[in-house]
């Protein structure tokens, strides 16, 4: 299916589902329990997360519909996590919506390489392929939803940018009685970006379910997902002085280091990538658990009955399988584009197509036994398991079969009186391609009241085998050694947690050794000499007045010694709103979000592997990213008018406009200015 295609075919699916749950919901009153807000207290739930019925209802647990008081009771669990959640109703924090985080760079558009700008090391030990730079666009699962809702509930979301950039989000979940749960999330990010060989085309689809038996002793979760991530690679603009000649102001002109100059075109519907980085991957996980426990109900009336079940012990299978191919390709080769490669890249080709890949197929069976202490908690309880890993790689030249075996054992406790919340677990691979793997982490948090707010302090120590890219076996032409040693960080880190103040301060300490990174566009070493890294961070919300209030968010970073990380040592994000509630039902927010960095040393990218890479020749001294916002919600729909980069401007003779982007990798200019406008639409039927 061709790009016009795919875009006929998502405008016409919105439409469709806008126009057919309209009709459905002509006069939607939803009422939405807001995220971060505290629970009605008129809502209990069992320890399974379920609603109990007040005496006088007449369901099983869910509230029942007031044709005068449209309503809706919807929550959700994160995938292995027990803490229950609720649907979010902010309007003027919009990277709630927007699948790139506020401290990350890209390489300039909307769904290229992206990376941190604070130290956020791999703490995954075992098997990985190594490709990172795009995970913030994928859907996975871990932050896969479980939800439990009394009635089917719709958010369709539709973006739009400039140069036809887009982004289409739906999610639907319902259930389809009160013990099984489905949902779907269909997510679709184009964008072809300002300069040549810069386009972007994601699509990434998930549909998952979770399920009680009537007798409460056995349930199911079941999960799939897939990614496709297709992002066209231009190497970087050729000189980074073109950015202030004049007769470059349409950005499109400037010539850059690959996609071949000839062949480019201004087709902003195009989706086919000549040149760049095509990532697949397909997720089935499925996890069934078995319990022994003990029997109780709660009786409504002479004709309901609540069943209660509360588990002592649990048996649980998790069956996981993937499948993942990485591949940067290009195809477009000529001989202008071979002494490029030389010129720009040391790259010498001998063949007229270049073409690395790496496909992976992962069977993951895991078996764990868990026992509940208090028949009344279910957040307290003690894990053991094991498991299995195979793995099949197929490279260029070969394939080769590999496997894991690990242990993992995991203890939580949040006390009934929700003062204490105690988390510790480990994993040890004990045979196999990563034997001598682990992880180990530990942490505490404290209710200390509601004007003292919480405190949490924790440890995680990681000992992990370099990723896979960085091994001779991969597709990919990396340079390396063969006797890279294990990596091994540690972690301390705490938080002060204060709602009544609106603060928060956070602090992590990293000790690191053996760390594995790139230093240039083929290159791998290990940086052998131990180094640490000191990260403090704080939120604050300042009140200035019933309407105007500012959301700030600051960290600081410090590295010892000299090791191969580029970050800067201070970053802050804030926001200036205007908040005001007409009309009853109008709630709207405007105002500036501030971003801002300190000089430093920035990373460089290599296409060819997908990886960013560090130098030490190359500083960015950028200007401070300013945006401008008006977001608005009436009842169940939210709209939004953003203005970005509004520090671009450029005021010289003969040249004024917004020209003057910030450099986010060495390059990679960042885009001028950038008008987005978007839609979120609930609907409960």
């Amino acid at each position: 299916m061709n790009h016009k295609a795919k875009l006929h075919f998502c405008i016409f699916l919105l439409v469709s589902l806008l126009a057919g749950v309209a009709t459905l919901n002509a006069q939607n009153r939803s009422v939405l329990n807001r995220p971060g807000s505290t629970p009605d207290p008129n809502v209990q739930y069992d320890r399974n997360g379920r609603v109990i019925p007040k005496a006088n209802r007449q369901d099983t647990g869910f509230k029942r519909r007031d044709d005068l008081k449209d309503s809706i009771s919807i929550y959700y669990k994160l995938y292995d996590s027990t803490r229950v959640l609720y649907l979010d109703s902010t309007i003027n924090d919009f990277s709630r919506r927007y699948p790139v985080p506020a401290d990350y760079v890209s390489l300039g558009n909307f769904g290229t390489a992206a990376r941190s700008l604070l130290f956020k090391p791999n703490l995954k030990p075992g098997w990985d392929p190594g490709f990172h730079a795009y995970d913030i666009y994928r859907l996975n699962i871990e932050d896969t939803r479980f939800y439990q809702t009394n009635r089917p509930y719709t958010e369709l979301g539709y973006m739009l940018g400039g140069k036809s950039e887009q982004m289409v989000n739906i999610v639907h979940t319902q259930n389809v009685n009160p013990d099984f749960n489905l949902a779907f999330q269909y997510r679709f990010i184009n964008s072809p970006g300002s300069f040549k060989n810069q386009n972007t085309n994601h699509n990434s689809f998930r549909i998952n379910g979770n399920y009680t038996s009537k007798n409460r002793r056995y349930h199911s979760y079941g999960i799939y997902i897939t990614n496709k991530l297709l992002s066209s690679e231009n190497g970087g603009i050729r000189f980074d002085t073109l950015l202030d000649d004049n007769r470059f102001s349409d950005r499109f002109l400037i010539p850059t280091r690959l996609g071949g100059d000839p062949l480019a075109g201004r087709n902003f519907f195009n989706t086919k990538v000549n040149t760049g980085n095509i990532y697949r991957e397909s997720i089935f996980l499925y996890k069934q658990q078995y319990d022994f426990g003990q029997k109780d109900s709660i009786i409504v009336n002479d004709s309901t009955t609540f069943r209660l079940f509360y588990p002592r012990i649990r048996f649980q299978h998790t069956l996981k399988y993937s499948k993942q191919q990485f591949e940067f390709l290009d195809q477009a080769i000529y001989s202008a584009k071979k002494a490029e490669y030389r010129e720009f890249f040391n790259y010498t080709l001998l063949k007229d197509t270049v073409d690395f890949k790496d496909v992976w197929n992962e069977v993951v069976n895991d078996f764990s036994i868990i026992s509940f202490p208090e028949k009344n908690n279910l957040n307290q309880f003690i894990r053991v398991g094991a498991g299995i890993q195979n793995l099949s790689g197929n490279f260029t030249a070969f394939s080769k079969n590999y496997y894991n075996a690990y242990l993992s054992g995991e203890y939580r406790n949040r006390t009934r009186n929700q003062k204490w919340n105690i988390i510790a677990n480990g994993q040890f691979y004990l045979a196999g391609l990563n034997a001598a793997d682990y992880d180990a982490q530990v942490s505490l948090q404290r209710e200390l009241g509601p004007k003292l707010g919480s405190i949490q302090l924790g440890f995680q120590n990681v000992n992990r085998s370099p990723s896979f890219v960085f091994r001779r076996e991969s597709s990919f032409p990396v340079i390396t050694s063969p006797d890279f040693n294990k990596e091994n960080t540690t972690r301390l880190f705490g938080s002060i947690i204060n709602k009544a103040g609106k603060f928060s301060l956070n602090a992590e300490y990293y000790l690191v050794s053996n760390y594995t990174y790139f230093d240039n566009f083929f290159s791998a070493k290990q940086e052998g000499t131990l180094f640490n890294i000191l990260h403090i961070s704080g939120q604050k919300l300042f009140k200035l007045s019933r309407l105007w209030s500012i959301s700030s968010e600051v960290h600081l970073q410090k590295e010892t010694g000299n090791p191969p990380v580029n970050i800067p040592l201070f970053y802050t994000n804030n926001r200036i709103n205007l908040e005001a509630n007409l009309y009853k039902n109008l709630y709207l927010a405007t105002g500036l979000e501030v971003r801002y960095h300190s000089a430093f040393k920035t990373d460089n990218y290599s296409p060819f592997i997908g990886q960013f890479f560090y130098q030490e020749n190359y500083t960015v001294t950028n200007r401070p990213v300013i945006n401008a916002f008006f977001d608005f919600n009436i009842k169940s729909f939210r709209a939004f008018v953003r203005a970005e980069n509004l520090n671009a401007l450029r005021v010289s003779p003969g040249n004024i406009g917004f020209t003057k982007e910030n450099i986010a990798v060495q390059h990679y200019p960042t885009q001028g200015l950038w008008i987005r406008l978007g839609i979120w639409w609930t609907f409960v039927n």
